[in-house]
């Protein structure tokens, strides 16, 4: 797994306790990584920049010291870091008191109108950079049906497990949201004509340029936007536009910082903006009637 800059970000899993094994076991085979002992300290490991620690059917992502080294070196050579709290851990929970506060946030309602969410018009939306699920899940919570693709297998894993957790959980608001959610672990470009046809919104969210400079940023996706960063995904990002354009939707939605050049310098028809984030909104034909 590459980082920011292309270096080797090196992975494994750990199970916090012994009933966490089983899971842990299968994602190991599954993504082709490594397991560290169960009594592993993630603020003492030594031999992998990040762990991918199982607990209780909860997966999250946990930066240990060593990466920590490394992202110190490259930002001022021969200098050691501090001490301190490690970032992290990043999970995926959308039965999460975050994501009930989420929904009630501003920001949905300039996410629903880009979409063009209005009244029983519930548009179907294809989230083509997933991420953590986070947008997908308030457009689901709105009543649309969202196929959720991301490329980054370990991320998808998260994913994966995040939805089976939540229609397993007993939650009845967060598991009738997720029965709108549908998973497609792979690059959004090899969708089939025949998936693409239920589409009538394609969602991006390319996470560049990253301008956001908040502690919680900074210490809560630090280890996301790494994994995210590598394999050339600034790349795909200025690729995703122009497929997307070609496809048969009613519209293309771009979520981009407020302040942000438009994504491969092409203007959108229109765009909705917050004080933060601004969404732009390349409109092809019509969207469905309400």
């Amino acid at each position: 797994m590459s980082g920011s800059r292309g270096e080797k970000i090196s992975l494994a899993l750990l199970a916090v306790s012994a009933a966490d094994v089983p899971l842990a076991a299968g994602l190991a085979r599954e993504l082709d990584l490594p397991i560290v002992p169960v009594d592993t300290d993630p603020a003492a490991c030594e031999a992998y920049d990040v762990l991918l620690v199982v607990a209780g059917g909860v997966v999250a992502l946990q930066q240990t010291p060593r990466l920590g080294r490394s992202a110190a070196a490259r930002k001022k050579p021969g200098r050691r870091p501090t001490a301190g709290v490690l970032p992290g851990p990043v999970a995926v929970d959308f039965g999460s008191e975050a994501m009930r506060h989420r929904r009630r946030s501003g920001h949905n309602e300039l996410l629903g109108r880009a979409v063009g969410v209005q009244g029983r018009r519930q548009p179907r939306v294809l989230d083509a950079t997933a991420g953590l699920g986070r947008d997908s899940f308030v457009l689901a919570d709105m009543g649309c049906a969202v196929t959720l693709c991301e490329r980054n297998p370990v991320i998808a894993a998260m994913l994966a497990r995040a939805l089976q957790a939540t229609l397993s959980g007993g939650d009845d608001w967060s598991g009738a949201v997720v029965r709108r959610m549908s998973l497609v672990a792979g690059d959004a470009r090899g969708l089939s004509p025949h998936q693409l046809a239920a589409i009538d919104v394609i969602y991006l969210d390319p996470m560049f340029p990253r301008r956001d400079k908040s502690a919680a940023v900074k210490k809560e996706m630090a280890l996301f936007q790494a994994l995210l960063a590598g394999a050339g995904s600034e790349q795909v990002a200025d690729e995703l536009l122009p497929w997307a354009l070609a496809q048969d939707v009613a519209r293309v939605v771009i979520k981009r910082p407020s302040r942000a050049p438009f994504l491969g310098g092409r203007p959108p028809s229109h765009s909705v903006a917050g004080k933060a984030v601004r969404f732009d909104v390349h409109v092809r034909r019509p969207l469905p009637p309400a």
